[in-house]
């Protein structure tokens, strides 16, 4: 397997985990609690992980850690559920799915990543895939619901971009870095919370076990592959691994909750899955310079490559799901 191969298949396993986040929920959380859900993702999470790492932000990175957990957690998981509630999961999932393509013009803002056809070509079939897979005949479109889905593609955009663009601080790992921003996140999402739903609910034996697997496997280990993906990857090369989740998600429902499948939905999954891989492939003949950090594909999870260590920056990663 090449470098670029084993960082894609780590990064895509974030996508992949993202995409078990309806079927949990739906099957192991109280019900009608999407902020409390949110907020107990992120919290726990980031506070494990700064616990372990026992590093916290210095300068100016206390701003760009803030401004990082907002746009990938904070915002992003209100306005993702409000979407969802406002929306037929379909229809949300569809309006979500534009993200590759704001990534395309954010990346060609503030990081000098020039679009490819191929690249755009790309986003414009996973969409297209995506909406096979999901979108019902006769589906409403709330005005309401579908600008929070195109903030909340933004949002994820956004943090994918800048996320890219700023790298992270000398010395510090992809673990504190994760931390902060999910942490970050949840003291955005904590207020939100506890004022649009009220003090927490009581919880049974499945509820935790439900927010544990949320907040340790779908979300500090998802995340920490995520943001370690987007250093290696260029920002429209990670973004094109979000369809990833819908059709995970589509499997799931299939297998676990007996979800018809039909042909449709296969030509669908078939689209999408192809323009994951071209989204792979589509700067397979950059001349990336050889550096140390090429030799592992995540080398050491506390280790700081530079940005952009497997694509170089002028060729040049989301949606989240989250």
């Amino acid at each position: 397997m090449s470098r670029k191969a084993a960082v894609v298949a780590l990064t895509a396993l974030a996508p992949i985990s993202w995409g078990s986040t309806y079927f949990v929920t739906t099957e192991f959380l109280p019900p009608d609690r999407p902020l409390f859900t949110g907020l107990m993702r992120a919290l726990p999470a980031g506070l494990l992980l700064i616990a372990l790492t026992r590093t916290l932000p210095k300068g100016a990175w206390w701003w760009k850690s803030a401004v990082l957990g907002a746009l990938n957690i904070g915002a992003f998981f209100p306005l993702l559920f409000l979407a969802a509630y406002r929306l037929p999961g379909g229809v949300a999932a569809v309006v979500g799915s534009v993200g590759p393509l704001f990534v395309v013009g954010l990346a060609t803002l503030f990081l000098g990543e020039r679009p490819t056809v191929r690249t755009l070509l790309s986003a414009v079939a996973a969409a297209f895939g995506v909406s096979l897979v999901v979108l019902k005949a006769g589906a409403a479109f709330d005005p309401v619901g579908v600008l929070a889905g195109l903030l909340s593609a933004l949002s994820m955009s956004a943090g994918i971009v800048f996320t890219k663009r700023w790298g992270r601080p000398e010395g510090v790992g992809s673990l504190a870095l994760t931390g902060w921003q999910l942490t970050a996140g949840g003291l955005v999402i904590l207020p939100v919370a506890f004022l649009v739903e009220g003090a927490p609910p009581a919880l049974d034996g499945g509820h935790l076990a439900g927010y544990a697997y949320l907040a340790f496997g779908n979300t500090a280990v998802s995340y920490v592959l995520w943001f370690r993906g987007i250093e290696r990857l260029s920002a429209s090369s990670a973004t094109l691994l979000g369809p990833l989740s819908p059709i995970t998600a589509a499997v799931i429902g299939w297998a676990a909750l007996g979800q018809a499948l039909g042909p449709v939905q296969l030509l669908g999954m078939a689209i999408a899955f192809g323009a994951t891989l071209a989204g792979q492939l589509n700067l397979r003949s950059a001349k990336a310079p050889e550096s140390r950090e090429q030799v592992e594909p995540f080398g050491v999870l506390e280790g700081n490559p530079r940005e952009g260590s497997i694509e170089p920056a002028e060729e040049g990663a989301r949606h989240g799901r989250g």
